[in-house]
């Protein structure tokens, strides 16, 4: 770990406030920043005021918004991490031979961030891409990677996450969300009903590298429409089961 005389607090000042601006929030004054990130309120536009002058910023004398440029740091991060590019191939020959869209995707925080899909067709109100983001206690691949922390880290994060219900169906409670992920890890797979959105279905694996460790996770989701979630595990688990195996011998 580097020493805290080696760091530039300033940069890390500036990836705060930019980690402020969501779907949520994507117009923010000032003000805005400055509660979110506990900066003072000079720091926080300093920093806003930097990101307009580079161009990661839009101003209009009340209101900051980012601009496109922001995306050259994502599409950067991910066009450099092996990870997409050898798991593509498979997802997009998983997607053609069940007919269901596949995603992979990693942790982060209280987040999954997809990494590679392969789409069929929409079945979410949203539309998701390489660079998308969803909550991890909610979603079938955040669950089955949950459930490959340690339990008091798991719980950790589950206990910062937003468990505000999506649907009729979502878990709220804390114990109840540790449940499943104790479930999906036990079991080895992940079956989320309609807890992001209804009518949406969504079962998940965990993927191995070569030295057994969990990196990411495998999904295809599915309109909700099968009753019988045997027969949705038994139409599609053996396929993801077979890409986890095969991946499990190429992810380093």
């Amino acid at each position: 770990m580097a020493n805290r005389t080696d760091l530039v607090a300033s940069i890390g000042k500036g990836l705060r406030v930019l980690e402020c601006f969501g779907s949520d929030t994507p117009r923010l004054a000032i003000s805005d920043v400055a509660t979110a990130t506990g900066l003072d309120r000079a720091t926080a536009r300093r920093c806003l005021l930097t990101l307009h002058e580079l161009g990661y910023a839009d101003y209009d004398g009340k209101f900051f918004t980012l601009t496109a440029r922001v995306l050259r740091l994502g599409t950067s991060a991910l066009a450099a991490m092996p990870l997409p590019q050898m798991v593509q191939p498979w997802l997009d020959h998983l997607s053609e031979q069940i007919g269901q869209s596949c995603s992979v995707s990693i942790l982060d925080e209280t987040e999954i961030v997809y990494v590679a899909r392969a789409a069929q067709r929409r079945v979410m109100s949203i539309g998701l891409m390489p660079g998308s983001r969803l909550p991890a206690h909610c979603t079938s691949m955040g669950r089955v990677l949950l459930g490959a922390l340690p339990l008091a880290e798991a719980r950790q994060l589950v206990d910062r996450s937003d468990l505000a219900p999506r649907t009729r169906y979502s878990r709220t409670l804390t114990e109840d969300v540790m449940s499943e992920v104790a479930k999906a890890s036990a079991q080895g797979y992940a079956l989320v009903e309609q807890e992001v959105e209804i009518g949406l279905r969504s079962l998940a694996v965990p993927l191995y590298n070569v030295h057994g460790k969990v990196v990411a996770a495998l999904n295809t989701g599915m309109a909700a429409v099968q009753t019988d979630l045997q027969i949705v595990l038994q139409s599609y688990l053996p396929a993801l089961l077979k890409v986890q195996d095969g991946l499990r011998r190429v992810l380093r």
